[in-house]
């Protein structure tokens, strides 16, 4: 009995090593009228054909049918069930990654931005900070930031719950750092803070926090490009819940409702204090808006000059218009950006500078002569300095004001500002 190579056997005979007896045939055994070749020679085939082996002979004559070596289809089935198993795998982790199922997402993980983690009972070292230092450590505690998505960088954008307590008011927060944050050449520097503020209902999310609109990637490359700082961003919640019937708080203290004025201006400043390295003077802190959330940024900076320096404000509305300061009009007031920039100007400084974007092709058509109004009465008279960039054929979105920002407005503002700063 032989074996084959990959250990099956092969039987060229019958059982107790007796051949088979043709119907006819020599008594060599060969087929009728021909004799059997000398021993240890193979049968010739005729003209044209492949010599026939013994097994092949016998197995053909007699009902036979050995198989050949089946090495080759044995890998060659291997080989395809492998990368069957391969392709569903890669399409069930696609699958996964989709739905945000760990452990094929890093969706949920914690993210501490170089603090030590919320909870860990570690300290900050804010007090080894030199007095003269133009940076301010992280003041702590330590917010429970998780990861809301990886960039292709490998930077995070985080997101936690912040229980402001100056406004009294929770809620959701997104934040971001540039990868030179974590760059050993910036180890002892603070980073200026951009607030991002979105236009529409502005909750439950901030618009800004996603990646589609490119706002992370954009200050990156406007950063290497020498066009921008680079922006530590935070994304708080505008509104205290969604806008239904057109209600929305201007980003305002209004009386009777939830602070918003002071969760933006107050709270969402001190949570990136406790947790990032950040510059002590108003130098380094700024609003950006669209829309409601450019008249918010707007208002923001012009009613607290002594804690932010610029703005870039994207089809912004100019004056308070919710319905809720219905019967407060001196708190209207209070809240106008056009009675804040005149007393700015009358009490000299300090210095603030508003960059403004507006598209030719806003659905409110009165978007673009309210902000070329406002320039012509308040714009670069004393400390109010100001810039607008018109976008052709732009629109009233996010997607409009995005690339166009790289054009000019944060040039306009990344030039009067500070950051990294030791």
């Amino acid at each position: 009995m032989s074996y084959s190579p990959d250990g099956q056997q092969y039987q060229p005979y019958r059982p107790q090593g007796q051949s088979p007896q043709p119907p006819h045939g020599d008594q060599y055994g060969g087929p009728y009228g021909q004799p059997h070749p000398p021993y240890g020679q193979q049968p010739q085939a005729p003209y044209g054909q492949e010599p026939r082996y013994e097994h092949q002979q016998y197995g053909d004559q007699y009902g036979y049918d050995p198989e050949p070596p089946p090495r080759k289809s044995r890998v060659r089935r291997w080989v395809i069930a492998g990368a069957s198993v391969l392709a569903l795998a890669g399409i069930a982790a696609l699958v996964m990654n989709h739905f945000e199922i760990p452990p094929f997402t890093d969706k949920g993980s914690q993210v501490s931005f170089g603090q030590p983690p919320a909870g860990s009972g570690k300290k900050n070292d804010a007090a080894a900070q030199p007095a003269s230092s133009k940076m301010l450590m992280p003041t702590g505690p330590a917010a429970d930031f998780k990861n809301s998505m990886t960039l292709p960088d490998g930077t995070h954008v985080a997101v936690t719950t912040l229980d402001g307590k100056k406004s009294g008011f929770k809620g959701k927060v997104w934040v971001w750092a540039p990868k030179e944050y974590n760059d050993p050449k910036f180890a002892k520097s603070g980073f200026p803070v951009l607030i991002a503020l979105p236009g529409g209902a502005g909750f439950p999310t901030n618009y800004w926090m996603g990646t589609d609109l490119g706002l992370q990637t954009s200050i990156s490359k406007w950063y290497a490009e020498g066009k921008s700082k680079p922006f530590l961003l935070a994304m708080p919640v505008l509104n205290p819940q969604p806008d239904d019937k057109g209600i929305y708080w201007d980003g305002s203290d209004i009386p009777g409702q939830p602070k918003m004025g002071t969760w933006l201006t107050e709270d969402v400043p001190d949570l990136m204090k406790a947790n990032f390295r950040t510059v002590k003077s108003r130098d380094g802190w700024a609003f950006m808006g669209s829309s409601t959330g450019g008249f918010a940024g707007l208002k923001a900076v012009l009613k607290h000059p002594d804690k932010f320096k610029a703005v870039i404000a994207s089809g912004p509305d100019i004056v308070p218009d919710s319905s809720l300061w219905k019967g407060y009009d001196k708190e209207k007031a209070e809240n106008n950006p056009e009675v804040l920039a005149k007393q700015l100007i009358d009490r000299k400084g300090p210095d603030v500078y508003l960059a403004f974007q507006v598209g030719d092709s806003e659905n409110n058509k009165k978007t673009l002569p309210d902000v070329q109004k406002f320039i012509a009465t308040y714009g670069n008279k004393g400390p109010v300095h100001t810039d607008l960039r018109i976008i052709k054929g732009g629109q009233h979105n996010a997607k409009t004001y995005v690339p166009n920002m790289g054009e000019g407005p944060i040039q306009f503002i990344s030039k009067v500002m500070e950051g990294p700063v030791e």
